[in-house]
């Protein structure tokens, strides 16, 4: 294993989230897989973020509550770090974790919804979020097409062992994600020794493309949904399935489903319609079912699934179980 590279406390930063704010759901999805690039454990967070070329250590400490939130953040780094770029590293936070969402017109639309009304409850104040980059949500998605969760999760710890940094910070060890262009010297060869198989050709394109900057993931959040749809369909391997999970994950649209996977088609089946998985409700029963929620129909879904995965983590729930075997 590489030797880790030491960061040190470089700053600190208290921010408050838009109320309500629920600090666990929001900074912990138990659905994702385990990544090695991130703890967490009630109340704390511990990530590292590859932001504008620097590795960095950042732990989320919850200071407040639900109603009255606040987030402590401590940033670490192998140098000091100029005002102007934690500046942009705090923004970049608060775009991907949503810390400035107004869920009110969303909870005052389903407060009577007999089946939503109560997991709103449940859940409260928590937000849609994740840490990675369009670069890195792209790279994720590779691994994980056509593989188990352990599968997926067996590739990506080998290319992040291989091509990541390991850090070392708050007396934790994790991988930090490599950046953009990293891999031009890597061959296809190379990358299939790592067991990726034919997603070598797909992490390769994908990387040049970014190493070419034909494409301004920031400059793209400005842009309306079609134009974003459009410019994302230019990567090599993104297809409309994939644009409707970057559209939601990466750009932010409440709105917009029209895709769902066989897997989620099998889980989606079963907690909407109670039906086994293996005989499921077909895609577009399923899409005319979460017309109902209108502009939120994403962030609907979200709150649904992410309660299943929370129930999951407390309780075995065998169905589901067959389902993602890890």
């Amino acid at each position: 294993m590489k030797k880790a590279r030491k960061l040190k406390l470089r700053k600190t930063v208290k921010m408050k989230p838009t109320k309500p704010f629920a600090f666990d759901p929001t900074f912990h999805k138990p659905d994702h897989f385990t990544s090695g690039d991130n703890l967490w454990e009630p109340g704390i967070r511990w990530q590292t973020w590859n932001w504008q070329g620097t590795p960095l250590g950042i732990k989320f400490v919850n200071k407040g509550t639900v109603t009255n939130p606040l987030i402590e953040i401590k940033i670490y780094a192998s140098k000091v770090l100029s005002k102007g770029f934690v500046d942009s590293l705090i923004q970049e936070i608060t775009y991907f974790y949503n810390l400035n969402l107004d869920l009110t017109d969303f909870y005052k639309t389903f407060k009577s919804d007999t089946f939503l009304a109560p997991i709103i409850k449940r859940w409260r104040g928590m937000r849609p979020g994740h840490p990675s980059s369009l670069y890195e949500y792209l790279i994720i998605g590779i691994v994980l097409q056509n593989a188990t969760v352990r599968r997926s999760v067996q590739m990506f710890e080998k290319l992040l062992e291989n091509y990541g940094t390991l850090v070392e910070f708050d007396k934790k060890k994790l991988w930090c994600f490599w950046s953009p262009g990293a891999l031009r010297k890597v061959s296809e060869k190379e990358l299939r020794k790592l067991k990726v198989g034919y997603r070598a050709t797909s992490i390769k394109k994908i990387d040049d493309y970014f190493a070419k900057r034909l494409i301004d993931e920031h400059a793209l959040r400005e842009k309306d949904r079609e134009t974003q749809t459009k410019e994302l369909l230019k990567i090599y391997g993104v297809g409309p399935a994939t644009v409707w999970y970057l559209l939601f994950d990466i750009f932010h649209h409440w709105d917009f489903f029209n895709h769902i996977s066989p897997w989620e088609q099998k889980i989606y089946s079963k907690l909407f319609f109670n039906k086994d998985p293996e005989k499921s409700v077909s895609v577009t029963k399923l899409l005319k079912y979460f017309e109902k929620y209108g502009k939120y129909k994403q962030l609907a879904v979200h709150y649904i699934w992410e309660d299943l995965w929370w129930r999951r983590k407390h309780k075995h729930i065998p169905w589901l179980e067959k389902q993602i075997r890890l």
